[in-house]
């Protein structure tokens, strides 16, 4: 049943599982452990809907690169699901089998552990598991470029979907606009003795249970461990530790323009690197649009004013002259656009700092940057596609010379995939969590989500986080033995194969 925590302060005395965060991963753990029978709690600090009260807690700064933390990120039921476009594709096998070229190792897990949870994980987000993951597009002819293979799912509105099941589950409690402001590690014991919660009135209430879930994203992730004072003083979270190191982003790049040759298909086309690039050039993995822009799209208070102004100046060909003003794409430009995979690094990070927001929790500040390793895939990925498109006559390329030219400032956005802060490895010496996405050092402390991720691949985050999630669920369920008093759960999200 959904309570809201402002005016029903009902939680019970223990739980078998509290989940803290209400989006993807933390709604898939929900149900899978409920209708598995446990006692479970779902806590969202937001509500049913978007707020400024719940969004402002997101609000941090950013040293770097800029991230657009709080405008990429929802704080309400469903999360950032509420605003996804729907953009699957699972991790390949060489994601798990090749380390990153930098001073970390990679995946401690084998690839067959996220292969299994593939057709739940896809059922979830209502795509058919006989469908596969389709290219619209031919390769182009080399090693160096595949057809990208991605699905769409509706997309998967996760409050709205599972509206009926978090309602009726047996055994699930979820609190809405219930924020976790502490986590009270018992270092006698080695667990997590309660979590702290508390509404925006400042009421507080302390939640006990066997295990404890972070599935936040990997912002807030790393805000919780960092702001728990007894974690600190237990030794599980330190200045110079692991959690909040490692924040990867998938790298929105301006790489140039085309222009097809002779009479090509305008159609947007999709590539994707193969392994024998990445493993040739020592780089990341990469997805490459080439698409033309149909026309000049402006957003914001200015939005007419910007549409007048640039279309004028399209019309009359004047754009090369306004380039110290502003850059955009006339309508008929061919643009190539990115989804470039970031090599962990542990100078990108999330550091806590001595402001304290509404709730008392410190804020955190986000330093996100590009290593060498990180200019060498965009180079790469750049020079590669170039030469493809004038060796298979498809057409030419003008790179913009930041691209080559490392020793320039590169024109660079993020995807709003938050990936890393929390990662897994085999020992602490190299991440947070273990292979199980236990916090190391802690008995019943766990985390879900792309925070885990060793590694970020090219693929959008959404399914290999969910198949992480279904994975920590069906090893909980081992963990904790038979269900006593098991719920008789029929809802279709549990049938799901594990």
């Amino acid at each position: 049943m959904i309570k809201d925590y402002q005016s029903q302060k009902e939680l019970r005395d223990h739980y078998d599982v509290c989940i803290v965060g209400g989006g993807p991963a933390g709604i898939t753990l929900a149900l899978r452990l409920a209708g598995n029978g446990r006692r479970v709690l779902l806590v969202e600090g937001g509500g049913h809907e978007y707020s400024p009260t719940s969004q402002n807690l997101y609000t941090c700064p950013s040293t770097g690169l800029e991230v657009y933390a709080e405008e990429t990120r929802l704080r309400f039921l469903g999360g950032t699901s509420n605003h996804w476009a729907g953009r699957c594709r699972p991790f390949e096998r060489s994601d798990f089998t090749v380390g990153p070229p930098v001073h970390l190792p990679g995946w401690p897990i084998e690839f067959s552990e996220m292969e299994r949870n593939l057709p739940a994980a896809m059922a979830i987000v209502d795509l058919p598991a006989d469908s596969g993951f389709k290219t619209i597009n031919a390769t182009l002819d080399g090693a160096d470029f595949e057809a990208d293979r991605f699905l769409l799912s509706p997309p998967t509105r996760f409050a709205q979907k599972y509206a009926k099941d978090l309602e009726e589950t047996e055994g699930l409690d979820v609190f809405i606009n219930c924020n976790c402001v502490d986590l009270e590690f018992d270092s006698k014991t080695g667990r997590i003795a309660t979590i702290v919660v508390a509404d925006y009135g400042m009421h507080r209430e302390k939640v006990k249970a066997k295990q404890f879930i972070l599935a936040t994203g990997a912002i807030e992730n790393a805000r919780q461990l960092l702001n728990s004072e007894s974690l600190a003083s237990g030794g599980i979270v330190s200045k110079n530790g692991f959690v909040g190191r490692c924040f990867m982003e998938h790298l929105n790049v301006a790489m140039g323009t085309y222009i097809l040759k002779g009479d090509q298909d305008t159609d947007a086309r999709q590539y994707f690197t193969t392994d024998a690039f990445v493993m040739e050039h020592q780089s990341g993995k990469g997805n490459v649009t080439a698409s033309l822009v149909s026309e000049v799209k402006a957003y914001g208070r200015m939005a007419a004013i910007k549409d007048f102004f640039e279309n004028l100046v399209c019309d009359i060909g004047a754009e090369h002259k306004i380039e110290f003003i502003t850059k955009f794409e006339c309508p008929g430009d061919g643009v190539l656009g990115t989804l470039i995979e970031q090599f962990p690094n542990p100078d990108s990070r999330i550091s806590l700092l001595e402001e304290r927001d509404a709730l008392g929790m410190r804020k955190v500040n986000i330093h996100w940057e590009l290593t060498p390793a990180d200019r060498n895939t965009i180079k790469s990925i750049g020079l590669e596609v170039a030469k493809c498109f004038a060796e298979t006559g498809l057409g030419f390329v003008k790179l913009d010379e930041c691209v080559y030219d490392t020793s320039l400032p590169l024109k660079v956005n993020p995807h709003a995939h938050h990936m890393g802060t929390t990662r897994m490895a085999a020992s602490p010496e190299f991440g947070v969590v273990d292979e199980n996405c236990k916090v190391f050092g802690v008995e019943n402390l766990y985390v879900a989500g792309s925070s885990v991720f060793s590694t970020g691949g090219a693929s959008n985050p959404t399914m290999p986080l969910l198949q992480l999630a279904l994975r920590l669920a069906d090893y909980l369920n081992q963990q904790m033995g038979p269900a006593v008093g098991r719920y008789s759960g029929t809802h279709e999200f549990v049938d799901f194969p594990s």
